[in-house]
């Protein structure tokens, strides 16, 4: 009996095996190490990866194909299914405590429709991860690797390019699927940076700083970060207030970030003292 796809939860199974042994090319397992596998669906890449590995973590929400995941690998010895949500699972309780750090490398044919918000969780978990290899709509993964000044270049670009070194690795028609997609994807590796030439010094704000910035991508950086700096204190930062988002680099962000960790304020445009006391006199 054949797995009725659940729209729900973006089902596109991998059905061309040249493009599973590319992808498992890509991977490189090796016998030690420890995979995640993020929504294995009909198991195209588990088999593969099962047969090179010490242990493969298997997370997939679908109840209806746990059964046939376990009947089909249940007795291997790599094999652990968890019937979880990947987006709320803690990927550091599969880290044991004799491992090294990091020690995980995750893989999956992600969900088109949660992609971006499985990707920031994942990276709360980026100290446990080596790194990780993902099908993903080929517009999001040349969003994560835009370089700065490309239409593509936004939110998504900074902070995973803050987080991880990207790299796109090659393309994957709709028909190389079942259910065929309407877009084309793309495989993408993403390894967490260890070293920085700039770290932030409060990540969260470096988020907030980064969403502001690109709120609305027509208007200027003086525009868009008025409510957290003003354009004094980015030329003081060497950086032009009149530019837009996408014409930064990854540490220019960093930099304003930084600013507003150590001043301890927002920055933002102080009031004017004359006209204040001009509003107060005719109050």
């Amino acid at each position: 009996m054949s797995h009725q796809h659940k729209k729900q939860f973006g089902q596109n199974f991998l059905n061309n095996q040249a493009v599973v042994d590319r992808i498992v090319k890509a991977i490189a397992p090796r016998a030690d190490d420890h995979l995640v596998e993020i929504g294995p669906g009909e198991a195209a890449l588990t088999g593969p990866l099962l047969d090179r590995v010490e242990r493969l973590d298997i997370i997939e929400i679908d109840r209806d194909l746990i059964p046939r995941l376990t009947q089909a690998f249940g007795q291997h010895p790599a094999f652990h299914l968890h019937s979880a949500d990947a987006l709320r699972f803690d990927y550091a309780g599969l880290v044991k405590n004799d491992a090294p750090s990091p020690s995980l490398r995750v893989v999956g044919n992600l969900p088109y429709n949660i992609s971006s918000p499985l990707l920031f969780h994942l990276m709360t978990f980026e100290s446990a991860i080596i790194d990780m290899h993902f099908m993903l709509q080929k517009e999001v993964v040349e969003r994560i690797c835009a370089c700065p000044g490309s239409k593509t270049f936004g939110r998504l670009s900074v902070m995973m390019q803050y987080a991880c070194e990207t790299e796109h690795l090659f393309d994957v028609g709709p028909d190389n699927f079942t259910p065929p997609p309407k877009v084309n994807s793309a495989i993408v590796r993403l390894k967490p940076r260890r070293t920085r030439t700039l770290n932030a010094e409060d990540p969260a704000l470096l988020s907030k700083v980064v969403k502001q910035a690109f709120a609305q991508k027509r208007k200027t950086l003086r525009n868009n970060l008025k409510p957290l700096i003003n354009a004094a204190a980015l030329s003081e930062l060497g950086i032009d207030p009149s530019m837009r988002a996408e014409q930064l680099d990854v540490e220019a962000f960093v930099r304003i970030s930084n600013r507003l960790a150590v001043s301890g304020q927002d920055g933002a445009k102080q009031p004017n003292t004359q006209n204040a006391n001009q509003t107060n006199e005719n109050q």
